[in-house]
């Protein structure tokens, strides 16, 4: 039997091996987690057995156990990189078709052909379904879907409303000469200052509305108190006549009121004039009150326009929150879904698939999933990864312990064989 007990510890002692230098081989390995092996002694058991002289028959291997502690976070260049800080797993999809899932906490991603997020083993990222305004839908994983990145932002939108807040310097004059309304390319001499922004048609082509801005000239009766009036006229890409509002400012620099004219004031310029086959620009201009006439020089404090083209991707980003969101030349930013991450009753029960990824067993229980920064679950950083949660001093320290005891029982071997021969010769 002592050979028995010693040859159990052989068999342990290289489980040991076994698993430490697993875990140094995969020191480097993406959202890798350790293993520990676990172990137990032998007793035989018996109604009429005396435990006061009871001798143990040798150890057994009762489990290999995964420890699911944090690994360190290490910042990269990537935007598709994504860590999970605190619990939580990332689920995959092995084929767009499938229901199955596999989990890992590696989130080294990419795109492939068709523009899915995938991970290196080619397996699709799942996210769950999320609103216009990145709110979540559901949070069954069920739900959840591959993420494929649209190449472009949605059809055009024309421009409806815009708006400027400016400051007017209040040292100017009037212009000597007079601004003609009429005339698509107004004389410099006939107008203090001017700006522009940008605007679209409802074919997503862009075109330049101007603003120019006049400085009156005071009226001889003082009761009249128009020393800081403005009139602002505004065209479309210089085609046609402008429209106009006049404004007062206070004696204090602040905006006063509109003069004549609305506010906002529509300026308009036809599909034809644009020479684009587009319909009618009609846009309601707003000279923000938060304006002022200052002593100083002018400035556009903010200007603002709706309306877009389409736009071509640029970039991925991943919130805290999981919520991926693409951004696009037109300046659109769309919500693509929230990653979904999952948790597990019993995580140590999953079951190793390879590939740094696991599956759920019997022991594991259902997953669970939900939103990161939400319950239990973790945050997730975008352009990071989650390094193995090895520590190689401590399984250095492992390996040559496991070796001792490999080499002891082995010495075990030897000294029972020696007694083993002594008996035998004895005549």
């Amino acid at each position: 039997m002592s050979f028995n007990t010693s040859i159990s510890g052989l068999n342990a002692a290289q489980k040991d091996l076994n698993v430490t230098s697993n875990n140094i081989a995969n020191a480097k390995s993406t959202g890798f987690k350790k293993s520990r092996a676990e172990f137990g002694d032998i007793y035989a058991v018996s109604a009429f057995g005396n435990s006061k002289t009871a001798v143990g028959q040798g150890v057994s291997n009762q489990a290999v156990t995964q420890q699911f502690s944090q690994g360190n976070l290490e910042f990269t260049d990537n935007s598709l990189d994504l860590a999970i800080s605190g619990q939580g797993f990332f689920a995959f999809s092995p084929a767009l078709d499938s229901d199955e899932s596999v989990f890992s906490r590696a989130g080294a991603l990419g795109v492939n052909k068709d523009g899915y997020l995938v991970n290196q083993a080619g397996d699709f990222l799942k996210a769950l379904p999320v609103n216009e305004n990145g709110t979540l839908q559901s949070t069954s994983l069920a739900t959840a879907e591959a993420v494929q990145l649209p190449v472009a932002a949605g059809a055009p939108q024309a421009t409806t409303e815009a708006s400027v807040s400016a400051n007017l310097p209040a040292a100017e004059s009037a212009p000597t000469l007079a601004f003609d309304p009429t005339d698509t390319s107004p004389d410099p001499d006939s107008y203090n200052q001017a700006n522009s922004q940008r605007v679209y048609d409802s074919l997503g082509n862009p075109h330049t509305l101007t603003s120019y801005y006049v400085k009156q000239e005071p009226d001889s009766d003082p009761a009249t108190d128009d020393e800081n009036r403005w009139t602002i006229y505004y065209q479309i890409d210089q085609q046609e006549p402008s429209t106009s509002h006049t404004v007062d400012f206070n004696q204090d620099g602040s905006f006063d009121s509109v003069f004549s004219g609305s506010n906002p004031i529509t300026v308009s310029a036809s599909g034809s004039s644009l020479g684009t086959g587009a319909a009618d620009l009609d846009i309601d201009m707003t000279f923000r009150t938060d304006s002022t006439q200052y002593n100083g020089p002018f400035n556009i404090a903010d200007q603002s326009a709706d309306g877009n083209t389409t736009g071509q991707l640029t970039g991925i980003s991943v919130g805290s929150d999981g919520l991926i969101r693409a951004s696009y030349t037109n300046g659109e930013n769309i919500p693509l879904g929230k990653v979904a991450l999952v948790d597990f009753r019993n995580p140590q029960g999953l079951k190793q698939v390879g590939d740094n990824q696991w599956i759920e067993s019997i022991d594991s229980g259902e997953p669970l999933a939900g939103e990161a920064g939400t319950g239990t679950f973790g945050a997730i950083q975008g352009g990071a990864l989650e390094t193995s949660n090895v520590d190689l001093t401590s399984e250095l320290v492992n390996l040559i312990t496991a070796q001792r005891n490999f080499q002891a029982n082995s010495r075990a071997i030897e000294a029972n064989k020696t007694l083993s021969d002594t008996i035998i010769g004895i005549r």
